[in-house]
């Protein structure tokens, strides 16, 4: 590769036409200037100028190469221009998050949007193994999982929690023992197994003998479509709080109360010693906020 100081040596000379000149600006001596050229004349293997006088003009390679060095040059300094104006209005921000959660985070992210017509946000509901995945990959800038990253590449910081809820249809009592679910039958999906270990566990350890032993009734990976089975009374599912209050038929559903309550961590997760851009950072802020402002309303999660 070409010496970017032999280079910017050359194309400074050419600007200048003078070698005493060059020195001057460039805060050299005029034989240092020299010896620049000679080198980059030895690295090419061709003359780059033809002296005359105090006076020179380019040979082609020359020419060819003060392009070049121009064009690098013009690079750089739009490099430098937009580091220097790291604007947290412009660009892509990826986010990877549960279904549930996206029901309640997307809102805020298109108001950002249209506060920040240059702001692109992606925001990819996906179960919670992928969730630390893509964040660890790079193909997510940020990501909110319920429990803190074991990863090495990932690092997380607590922002909130999340209740689970047995989610009934409206007017079905609250189950007395796991049979009364049984009897119902479970609208499974993708984290839906993991949540019974947790809430179900917890609740009706006597009986409870794992996920896999739960009579399924259906399966969906929509996170809009699991409450409407349970709303026209096919099921029961267990879903985060967040995931019922973002159904539009809500008022179709009923949350048992259970003696046990079983809440999940929300963990804001990013690559550990990333320097971040200004949008990501934003972003990352407008999430805390939005947890905040839960806990202060009174909200299960926070």
């Amino acid at each position: 590769m070409l010496n970017a100081q032999w280079l910017e040596t050359f194309v400074t000379l050419c600007d200048e036409g003078h070698f005493t000149r060059a020195a001057a600006r460039l805060n050299m001596t005029q034989p240092g200037v020299s010896q620049h050229l000679r080198k980059l004349e030895a690295q090419l293997g061709q003359p780059l100028l033809s002296r005359d006088g105090k006076s020179f003009v380019l040979t082609p390679a020359g020419t060819a190469l003060r392009e070049i060095g121009t064009r690098r040059r013009e690079e750089e300094r739009g490099l430098r221009r937009s580091l220097q104006q790291d604007d947290p209005g412009a660009g892509a921000v990826a986010l990877a998050c549960s279904g549930s959660l996206a029901l309640i985070v997307y809102p805020r992210m298109i108001a950002r949007m249209v506060e920040a017509p240059a702001l692109a946000l992606h925001v990819e509901a996906c179960p919670q193994p992928r969730i630390l995945e893509a964040v660890a990959e790079g193909k997510a800038d940020l990501g909110i999982a319920d429990h803190a990253p074991a990863h090495p590449r990932l690092e997380g910081e607590r922002i909130g929690r999340d209740a689970l809820c047995l989610v009934l249809p409206a007017g079905a009592p609250a189950p007395a023992t796991l049979a009364d679910l049984d009897r119902l039958g479970f609208i499974a999906h993708p984290d839906g197994f993991a949540y019974a270990d947790a809430l179900l566990g917890a609740n009706f350890a006597r009986d409870y003998a794992g996920a896999d032993r739960l009579r399924q009734r259906s399966f969906v990976n929509q996170i809009g479509q699991i409450p409407e089975p349970v709303a026209q009374g096919l099921g029961y599912t267990i879903l985060p709080r967040s995931g019922v209050e973002g159904f539009a038929g809500r008022d179709r559903l009923s949350v048992a109360t259970l003696p046990r309550p079983v809440q999940r961590e929300l963990w804001l997760i990013r690559r550990r010693n990333r320097v971040v851009p200004a949008r990501v950072a934003r972003i990352a802020q407008d999430l805390r906020a939005l947890f905040a402002e839960r806990l202060r309303d009174g909200a299960a999660i926070g």
